[in-house]
């Protein structure tokens, strides 16, 4: 290939990297915008949306064999009921 063509494959692949880029962007300011929506949802409703180190906690119990314990934090930690708190503990 000559100089020519591959100038040419460079700048499409730069303007195809920057259209990318453009739109990458554009989906995580749509995402952030959706995750305050929905914590101020969580919030209206009072219901506590549990991080990883709760859900670790969860998930310690249950390799340990106390499905009673994880189901009982579990309902703690996610304000879910008894039958939500067990089919999650269940799945893990």
């Amino acid at each position: 290939m000559d100089n020519t063509v591959l100038l040419c494959l460079f700048l499409g692949a730069v303007a195809l990297w920057g259209t990318v880029e453009i739109r990458v962007r554009r989906i995580d300011r749509r995402t952030a915008h959706l995750e305050r929506k929905v914590d101020l949802l969580l919030e209206q409703l009072g219901v506590h949306d549990p991080g990883p180190a709760e859900l670790d906690e969860v998930s310690a119990l249950v390799r340990k064999g106390k499905k009673i314990q994880a189901i009982k934090l579990y309902r703690d930690v996610t304000g879910a009921d008894l039958v939500e708190a067990k089919a999650a503990v269940e799945r893990m």
